[in-house]
């Protein structure tokens, strides 16, 4: 399945999760949201299989690649999360949020070699970029509930709930970003003969890993939520420059992370 058809499994996937975020509002249709939702996540899913078997790798290398694995796992997780706590909004944000990064691919596409450059051919390569891409997919739930919650806190209404939300997505999405980090460092050290070497890309990332320590110090320390959510909204910010922001940086050039 070369990407050339990628428009007919990416259009049936949108317009599937578009019902269901709006059908979900209905009582009544509840569990037909339900089914179209999976519906449109299992359509998504068929393309990336047949996708990985048309090039004989694992589609991971392009920045296309990523938001096509990134459109995958922000509208799987939000679905998990909303059948779980029950926040009609999740749908919503993840159909929105999913369907923009596949209208990105659509309108422009990157190079989909089949080739991979030695460095890539690790062991590494799949799980390292499969939990970065995790966790940015949950950070990215955690930001928007961090925002909503926000505008309810100025008009004093507190709620736990959705607290308890944004702590464990972000609990879930920085142990895989620990995790996808300290691959990382194994797989530098095996591709380049070093764990770290502070190259832009790296900087950033740390920067940003550093940002999610400091939320969850501050929600530890219970120290005041505002704050905790503002730092938040803030290490998403870190979050974009490290992955999509880096790239276009003069000093990243000579970056190992460009290829």
């Amino acid at each position: 399945m070369s990407w050339d058809s990628f428009i007919w499994f990416a259009l049936p996937s949108i317009l599937l999760w578009v019902i269901a975020s709006l059908l979900v509002y209905k009582t009544n249709y509840r569990l037909i949201s339900n089914i179209l939702f999976l519906m449109g996540i299992s359509t998504f899913l068929l393309f990336i299989i047949l996708f990985w078997n048309h090039i004989n790798r694992p589609p991971f290398r392009t920045m296309g690649e990523t938001r096509l694995w990134y459109s995958f796992f922000i509208t799987t997780i939000g679905f998990i999360t909303y059948r779980i706590w029950k926040y009609k909004w999740l749908l919503s944000y993840t159909t929105l949020v999913g369907s923009v990064f596949i209208i990105i691919n659509l309108l422009k596409p990157e190079i989909h070699s089949t080739n991979l450059m030695p460095a890539l051919q690790s062991s590494w390569f799949i799980p390292h970029v499969t939990s970065y891409i995790l966790s940015y997919s949950m950070f990215g739930a955690s930001t928007i509930a961090a925002i909503i919650l926000l505008f309810k806190l100025r008009k004093d209404k507190e709620d736990k709930e959705l607290e308890k939300l944004i702590d464990n997505l972000v609990y879930v999405g920085f142990g895989f970003l620990a995790l996808g980090m300290l691959m990382g460092c194994m797989w530098a050290k095996a591709a380049w003969g070093n764990y770290w070497s502070w190259d832009p890309k790296e900087t950033w990332a740390f920067l940003t890993i550093t940002t999610y320590l400091a939320y969850i110090h501050t929600r530890i320390q219970r120290i005041n939520i505002r704050t905790s959510l503002w730092i938040l909204i803030i290490a998403l910010i870190l979050l974009c420059i490290t992955w999509l922001g880096v790239s276009y940086l003069p000093s990243a050039q000579e970056s190992i992370h460009v290829y």
